[in-house]
């Protein structure tokens, strides 16, 4: 949903369109070495037949590496794999100068493969990754799981649901999510990979839910609501694609009756339509009318205050559904964009080890009740006000979203000194726009753009402290 407007505050440009290729599946090293055009659903066609997959598919299938590495990636696995920038080993990038350089987590460029996530691209070019590859099988068993109660009731039984209070680790699926239908009930979904074998079994059911005139994932799983809990065998491919047809259910909004039987069975298999045609096609006042009434946003939150976020967004946003999806935020060598709270590890919680802490995303996306309504709601001030409590509870917005974030409140939610000093190190300063000016909200002037890069040669980003 965030405009592009930082492209006109530059007078230069770099095709990389053709950067769309696998290069190379390497089943020794188990890396798949990939250009950052490639996307999900292209990688999954090419390593699911081998039973294999990136550790970490994030579920749409237009989702490209480099956004999910520059930008914000996680999926159902990302409790036990962590974001997809986690499951990166290398990163190929070319610099300012013009240099190719290779960094890893040990060589001589080890500062900037720290730097390089959360960045959106404004440290150099992003040209090649090497991903963690991971050993899968045909099937994902899942079990949908109905939770009922308050909002704190049903974030308990989400956490319940993948993280067992015994820490158990044979209790802890292969995947899982959230779906909160209201403020009372919800139905967590824990998946398990399962062979041919076993899921071909007599009585067990299969589901292709990849087919183009099947329910909607997020309302097929809703029947939970009235069914109770149940377990089905979902293929593999089709199960990391869930929420491709219907965008989770922003469909709904783009194409009211999109949801229908009759459309599904005619014309089903023309969804989704394509986020980068809607960027396209979107007029600025269209745009300017979603951010007012209509939320797109994901809250990332330590796990144990997944109670609390849902309690703030029902009373402030009342959106649902509500998507809920866990991942490790790992201790790092190294302090980068964004960083577990401090002192984690010595009060562990529900789903935290010693490496890392557990986080969740609490996804927001869809229009208000009051809009529904016809009542009057304030997107903007809704944004804000979001941006503050996670700012007051160690959380973070990922910037694919409109942020109403000004510069010093955008540095006390992330840390800037690592990219700060990787700005400064590769010559990116000049070259490359901020981070806080590529996602800011507006159109920006190549004018206002390099005012801002020649204050922050002379004055630190410590004012966020």
């Amino acid at each position: 949903m965030r405009n592009v407007d930082y492209k006109r505050a530059r007078h230069f440009e770099v095709d990389l369109s053709a950067f769309r290729n696998i290069l190379k599946i390497d089943k020794d090293r188990m890396i798949a070495r990939v250009e950052p055009l490639v996307n999900m659903g292209q990688i999954s066609r090419v390593t699911v037949p081998m039973n294999l997959s990136l550790a970490v598919v994030a579920e749409l299938d237009d989702l490209t590496v480099g956004g999910l590495i520059n930008g914000y990636g996680i999926e159902g696995s990302s409790h036990v794999h962590g974001l997809f920038t986690d499951t990166v080993e290398a990163y190929e990038i070319v610099l300012a100068g013009g240099e190719l350089v290779r960094a890893t987590r040990d060589n001589e460029y080890s500062n900037l493969f720290y730097a390089i996530p959360w960045s959106q691209g404004t440290l150099g070019f992003l040209v090649a990754a090497e991903i963690r590859l991971v050993h899968i099988k045909e099937y994902m068993k899942l079990t949908y799981i109905l939770v009922k109660g308050d909002l704190q009731t049903i974030a308990q039984g989400y956490m319940d649901s993948f993280a067992p209070r015994d820490g158990d680790p044979a209790k802890i699926p292969d995947f899982v999510e959230g779906m909160v239908y209201s403020s009372n009930e919800g139905v967590m979904m824990t998946g398990k990979y399962a062979s041919r074998e076993e899921a071909k079994k007599k009585g067990n059911k299969i589901n292709n839910v990849g087919w183009w005139f099947k329910p909607w994932f997020y309302q097929y799983a809703q029947t939970a609501l009235k069914k109770g809990e149940f377990v089905e065998y979902i293929p593999t491919r089709e199960y990391y694609h869930r929420h491709t047809s219907s965008l989770y259910w922003e469909g709904k909004l783009i194409l009211p009756f999109g949801d229908q039987f009759w459309f599904r069975f005619l014309f089903g298999w023309l969804m989704p339509p394509k986020v980068s045609l809607l960027k396209a096609t979107q007029g600025e006042s269209i745009r300017n009318y979603y951010h007012e009434m209509h939320v797109i946003q994901d809250m990332l939150v330590p796990l144990y205050k997944v109670g609390d976020a849902l309690e703030w967004v029902d009373r402030e946003m009342e959106v649902y559904p509500i998507w809920l999806c866990p991942h490790k935020l790992f201790k790092q060598p190294v302090k980068s964009m964004i960083n577990p709270e401090p002192g984690f590890e010595y009060e562990m919680r529900q789903g935290d080890t010693e490496d890392a802490q557990m986080y969740s995303d609490v996804g927001v996306y869809y229009a208000p009740g009051p809009v529904l309504r016809g009542e009057v709601f304030d997107g903007v001030e809704a944004v804000r006000k979001m941006e503050q409590w996670l700012i007051e509870n160690h959380g973070f917005q990922p910037q694919y979203a409109v942020s109403e974030l000004d510069e010093k409140s955008f540095w006390r939610m992330f840390d800037a000194d690592l990219y700060e000093h990787c700005r400064r190190k590769y010559r990116a300063i000049g070259t490359f726009m901020s981070i806080y000016y590529k996602s800011k909200k507006g159109r920006k002037t190549e004018k206002e753009v390099r005012e801002a890069e020649e204050a922050h040669l002379q004055t630190a980003y410590a004012e966020a402290d």
